[in-house]
């Protein structure tokens, strides 16, 4: 009966990892496509052009942007000016690349242990 219990637990950790990195991956896919877009852009122009984190949130959901950022305002008003509002500034391919990551890492496979039976 443990056991059991302790297989489909596996079975979902497992899943969500899976989960982790797939998304993550598809995000990494998506930051590299932006990277790409303002590489472009920028050679086309001679001169150096990225595309702004807010700028594509507005692009795919205006109502959320503005919800998220009126969310921020209001619990973290003391962050919002120096620190947060420089974050919708940066390239949208740079954050979404360390979301990518984060969710590449976080899914990852639990390396072997030496010397220890696994179940």
């Amino acid at each position: 009966m443990a056991g059991d219990q302790h297989r489909s637990f596996s079975a979902k950790i497992a899943m969500i990892r899976f989960l982790f990195r797939f998304v993550g991956l598809c995000l990494l896919a998506t930051a590299f496509v932006l990277f790409v877009y303002d590489g472009t852009k920028s050679i086309a122009n001679h001169d150096l052009l990225y595309t702004r984190l807010d700028d594509v949130w507005a692009i795919i959901d205006q109502n959320s942007l503005n919800a998220v950022q009126d969310w921020l305002k209001l619990k973290l008003s003391w962050a919002w000016e120096p620190y947060l509002q420089r974050g919708f500034d940066l390239p949208a391919w740079v954050v979404v690349g360390i979301i990518a990551t984060v969710l590449i890492l976080l899914g990852r496979k639990r390396k072997p242990l030496i010397g220890y039976a696994r179940d």
